[in-house]
């Protein structure tokens, strides 16, 4: 078996065995929460408003405020930017 192969096998068992739970020798890497709400409240914005403003759908927003769900993506670095830099993304949407 080839260098590559190997390598490959050998990450595939290490996935197996940190999904059935042994997760000893193992580093799991999640990006940090984003807390939606703060950044809305910042902004003194109500849902709809937040919402309406940066075009993200009322339900979406309140699953990532009512902690069910979490940002993801392009969504997630949306919601970075509006933390740091709300007028750069209101000005760009307006176009």
């Amino acid at each position: 078996m080839s260098k590559l192969g190997k390598s490959i096998l050998t990450g595939a068992r290490e996935a197996l065995a940190f999904a059935k739970g042994e997760r000893e020798g193992f580093v799991e890497h999640a990006p940090d929460p984003i807390n939606v709400k703060a950044i809305r409240e910042k902004l003194g914005l109500s849902q709809s408003a937040f919402a309406a403003r940066f075009g993200v759908s009322l339900r979406t927003l309140q699953g990532w405020e009512g902690g069910s769900r979490q940002p993801t993506g392009a969504a997630r670095t949306l919601l970075r930017v509006v933390e740091h830099e709300p007028e750069a993304v209101r000005r760009a949407l307006l176009g």
